[in-house]
């Protein structure tokens, strides 16, 4: 589907990443006046959802441009899902974890020369829907949670900071129980060192989880990590950085509409990189179609059926 209008709300979070606010300011102001574009500029405060609402209502924007990490555009993509208007993700932030998933461009620019009819298209994107909160990339409890868990909590950022923490958790290296069912049906009672509810394939470090997952069948998977070893624990992760967890005897994947998982002790649940609390029960269920979303042309991405 081509981009047809090019009326555009820039969202910022410049606590994301690096780069100083003005240049991206500069470049936005720059690539909006030689591509002939009116546009606006919001950057997120402290109230960032009604922030982004008040902007929507009076800018009535056809695209929104998010500038951020995963719970920046987790958050843009919940205000405006199920409406007219098209997602455009810059990545800015520690992981990408989306962008990454939609071979967004690294640069600002070149992202937004995808505004252009022959250099960006638009496609159809599910969602989750998570405990009531909306969720565009992945959701987990266990492992992951865990390491996700001490890197909000802890002073610095990057991939190094999360790999210190990984390390901090395979020390302590345990698993629960989950009860699992699958729509209104129960499968059975799993153990398992991590469960992820994922929309998309791949975390930010490039480690595949959902192996054969697509961002636009209707269809969300379950994916299970089961105890083991911990002298496998460097071969777990081979395997996920190759995409060869799928043939590993320690993972299980189901897939589903919706679900509900059980816990008998509270466990972590994280998505897109922001904690939601310690819980017993979960419920996940897909959003389909949810979000429009403007990805590469030049690319085929094998995430997506149509």
């Amino acid at each position: 589907m081509p981009i047809s209008s090019k009326k555009t709300l820039f969202i910022i979070n410049h606590k994301a990443g690096s780069n100083q606010l003005t240049d991206l300011e500069a470049t936005i102001n720059q690539n909006a006046k030689q591509n002939n574009y009116p546009h606006s500029i919001y950057v997120i405060d402290d109230n960032p959802v009604k922030g982004i609402g008040e902007s929507l209502k009076n800018f009535m924007p056809n695209v929104v441009v998010a500038i951020g990490g995963d719970g920046t555009i987790n958050m843009v993509a919940s205000v405006i899902k199920f409406t007219d208007i098209k997602l455009l993700i810059v990545p800015y932030g520690s992981a990408n974890g989306m962008a990454k998933e939609l071979n967004m461009p690294l640069s600002i620019t070149d992202c937004l020369n995808l505004l252009n009819p022959d250099k960006g298209i638009i496609k159809n994107l599910d969602m989750l829907l998570v405990n009531g909160n909306d969720v565009l990339h992945l959701a987990d409890v266990g492992l992951n949670a865990r390491i996700v868990y001490r890197f909000q909590t802890g002073k610095t950022r990057g991939m190094l900071s999360y790999a210190k923490h990984l390390l901090s958790e395979i020390l302590f290296l345990g698993y629960k129980k989950f009860t699992i069912t699958l729509n209104g049906n129960t499968i059975r009672t799993v153990k398992a060192v991590s469960i992820t509810f994922a929309n998309a394939t791949k975390y930010g470090t490039g480690a595949v989880i959902n192996p054969d997952g697509f961002l636009d069948d209707g269809l969300f998977e379950i994916c299970i990590v089961k105890p083991f070893p911990k002298i496998m624990v460097f071969n777990i992760a081979l395997q996920m950085f190759r995409n060869r967890l799928k043939y590993s005897q320690y993972f299980e994947v189901l897939q589903c509409k919706k679900a509900v998982i059980r816990c008998k002790n509270k466990t972590t649940l994280q998505y897109d990189g922001e904690v939601l609390g310690k819980l017993k029960e979960i419920n996940v269920e897909i959003q389909k179609n949810a979000l429009q979303i403007i990805v590469p042309s030049a690319i085929k991405n094998p995430r997506f059926v149509n």
